[in-house]
């Protein structure tokens, strides 16, 4: 009896078991839920080593080239053969290689394309039959603050390394000069390993973008995005590539009440063109200093410029005008004119660089020079001014210093800043020894803007005297024209010159 009696209670508490859910019987138990599938990882298969010679021309003495350096990055395989690399770590190249880490295999490479604005090169091996059986990386999509992102390297032995951090913030900043794009930073504990000079980042198996800078004491990395990346590839498929697309302006965040006041800005928010540069896509449009840009695109700016992005939140127009638009397409600016609100079409092209006034690099090309009779003159470039070092923009002439951060103000017929870099010691220029670093007004009384125009300002002598007028002390240089063309040749062989001139 005892024996039934716990048999019953023993069934009554299963069953109270199973309706209370705390025991569910397995024949009514749901299929387990599939976990999603691991990103695939990013294997040597898509990566190769680049080992890249370069060699810059002397800013100083433009004839001749520095010693060449080497660098090794990564590059990664895209699409139909080529490789993306940084251009930092192409420019000036004499010599790429392409180096497989997981058997030292090597082959010859060329620069196909390459553009310094957003920093971004694509290789091509010379042997087609090099990259024979390696996949392809893939770019990401819909990167936000926040996601992870995962730095590749190779070990000496030939193995990836990986190390992984977060997206710490998305903004738009300078590359290698003053012009804004998509930057995205990343904050990680990054180790210096072989071939660390361009990296590439990766999420899910696909390309998130290029590693261009690394800070070691705040252990934050600048990456080069795929939305950058993107436009790049899509531009360089164009016959006349010349870069992405720039609008041209300068601009003032409308903070200041009593600028608002002055302009008749009712809206919040809104910015003042300080600045457009001449034959940009602004300026063909039609675009003016003292307009207000009050939206890109239907999209409102507020004070500073920003507008709200669906991907990356408050950040710059230039996004829009740099990044998201073609060349040759078109983009729309809401502006305030004459206490008029106005709708402006902007075709998107662009900047045409031959209104630099000092170039911000000087890669793949000789710069020009003119040598007068030992007097040694060169075109302002920022390379000129880093000749100073690393503190360069406090040690470099205050003069040349105000041209290079200046120049979008100075007139839009202004020209090339010609420097007397140096003096050479010769018979000719006995008593100028020290002068240098000093920029060149006229020469024989023609106004001097590019190299090209001193070397034909040259031919005109005055008196039988080459008159050099300086902006600065001493105002004026004389040299003995007859004298200059006898020394000519003993000039070249002394000082090993190829020619007097590079025009």
């Amino acid at each position: 009896m005892k024996t039934l009696l716990h048999f019953v209670i023993a069934l009554f508490l299963v069953q109270a078991a199973v309706q209370g859910g705390a025991i569910q019987p397995r024949l009514n138990s749901p299929s387990p839920t599939p976990s999603p599938a691991p990103a695939p990882e990013v294997t040597s298969q898509s990566i190769l080593r680049v080992n890249s010679t370069n060699q810059v021309h002397d800013p100083r003495s433009p004839w001749q080239k520095k010693p060449p350096t080497g660098r090794r990055g990564l590059g990664v395989l895209i699409g139909d053969g080529s490789i993306l690399v940084t251009a930092d770590l192409v420019a000036n190249s004499n010599f790429i290689e392409l180096e497989k880490a997981e058997n030292a295999e090597k082959s010859t490479a060329k620069v196909e394309h390459i553009d310094y604005e957003s920093n971004l090169a694509l290789l091509r091996a010379n042997d087609p039959q090099f990259l024979a059986g390696m996949i392809p990386l893939k770019l990401a999509e819909g990167i936000s603050i926040g996601a992870s992102a995962t730095v590749l390297q190779f070990e000496a032995n030939g193995e990836i390394a990986r190390t992984t951090g977060r997206i710490s913030s998305i903004s738009v900043a300078p590359y290698l000069e003053n012009v804004g794009l998509l930057i995205f930073k990343l904050s990680m504990p990054l180790q210096q390993r072989d071939g660390s000079y361009t990296l590439p980042a990766v999420h899910g198996g696909r390309l998130i973008g290029l590693l261009m800078r690394y800070d070691s004491r705040n252990q934050t990395a600048d990456v080069i995005p795929m939305p950058v990346i993107s436009r790049f590839l899509a531009s360089t498929t164009q016959p006349d590539f010349k870069g992405l697309p720039r609008l041209g302006v300068s601009f003032a965040p409308l903070r200041d009440p009593q600028l608002r006041r002055y302009t008749g800005l009712t809206e919040p928010g809104g910015i003042y063109v300080t600045k457009v540069l001449p034959k940009s896509s602004g300026d063909l449009a039609g675009l003016r200093e003292g307009d207000v840009i009050l939206a890109v695109n239907g999209r409102a700016l507020d004070q500073d410029g920003n507008y709200e992005d669906a991907e990356y939140g408050r950040i710059l127009f230039s996004h829009i005008t740099g990044t998201l638009t073609p060349p040759g397409e078109k983009v729309v600016l809401k502006i305030l004119r004459a206490a008029k609100i106005e709708e402006i079409p902007v075709p998107m092209q662009p900047l045409d660089r031959t209104s630099v006034v000092s170039s911000p690099f000087l890669a793949d090309s000789a710069p020009p020079y003119f040598i007068l009779g030992g007097m040694v003159f060169v075109e302002l470039s920022r390379p000129y001014l880093k000749e100073w070092g690393i503190e360069w923009t406090k040690k470099a002439p205050q003069r040349l210093l105000n041209y290079d951060a200046f120049q979008d103000e100075l007139p839009a017929d202004r020209g090339k800043i010609v420097v007397l870099a140096q003096i050479l010691p010769t018979p000719d220029t006995i008593g100028y020894e020290h002068i240098e670093n000093v920029v060149i007004k006229e020469l024989n009384g023609r106004p001097i803007k590019s190299i090209a125009d001193l070397a034909e300002a040259s031919k005109h002598p005055v008196e039988g005297f080459q008159k050099i007028e300086l902006e600065e002390d001493p105002k004026w240089l004389f040299l003995d024209a007859a004298a200059i063309e006898a020394n000519r040749a003993q000039l070249i062989e002394h000082y090993s010159l190829p020619a007097t001139e590079r025009l």
